[in-house]
């Protein structure tokens, strides 16, 4: 699981809600809505979710508030929130979460990723993130990074499946990976 503190939301900026809905081969990445909290409050019950991050599983009322503040997007307008419920297919059952905060006039995202308990080691995440940064990439995004704890390995793993690679420079705590694609060039 990649850092969890992020801000996450509809976004700001280009449009005026992410509506962007995006398939892999297992999963459908749906736009957040406060209507996901009944459901994704099971998703995120387990407390090993938070052996890395701290905190503990967000109860209800939280995390229906939690959601209503992130569809109200970035304060100041200055970041794109994008946030997206993983959909198993074709049921359609939560497994999870993927976000990202896209900065820099759109050149530059943050993402992160929950998977539930009960579905990890099933490669959603890997599927999921490798899903994100290709709908990342398709909208001209050139540095995506995420934050692991060091020691994190399935995090990790994900990390290198979606391309990133670890920069080396450790920032509260938690090791930056990188994918630049402006170094490629």
């Amino acid at each position: 699981m990649a850092r969890q503190g992020l801000p996450d939301a509809t976004l700001r900026g280009r449009d005026a809600m992410t509506t962007d809905q995006i398939s892999s081969a297992r999963l459908r990445l749906v736009p957040l809505t406060v209507a996901d909290a009944a459901e994704m409050v099971g998703v995120l019950s387990g407390d090993a979710l938070y052996a890395y991050t701290g905190g503990a599983p967000p109860g209800l009322d939280e995390l229906r508030a939690r959601y209503a503040g992130q569809a109200a997007g970035s304060p100041d307008g200055r970041e794109e929130w994008h946030n997206w419920i993983l959909r198993r297919q074709p049921a359609g059952q939560a497994v999870g979460y993927v976000q990202a905060t896209v900065t820099g006039q759109g050149r530059r995202a943050e993402i992160a990723w929950v998977v539930g308990l009960p579905w990890q080691g099933r490669g959603y995440a890997t599927e999921a993130a490798r899903a994100l940064v290709g709908w990342l990439d398709s909208r001209g995004v050139h540095v995506i990074q995420a934050h692991i704890y060091p020691g994190h390995s399935a995090s990790a793993a994900v990390a290198s499946r979606a391309g990133l690679r670890p920069s080396g420079a450790i920032e509260d705590g938690e090791q930056l990976w990188l994918r630049d694609r402006r170094a490629a060039r």
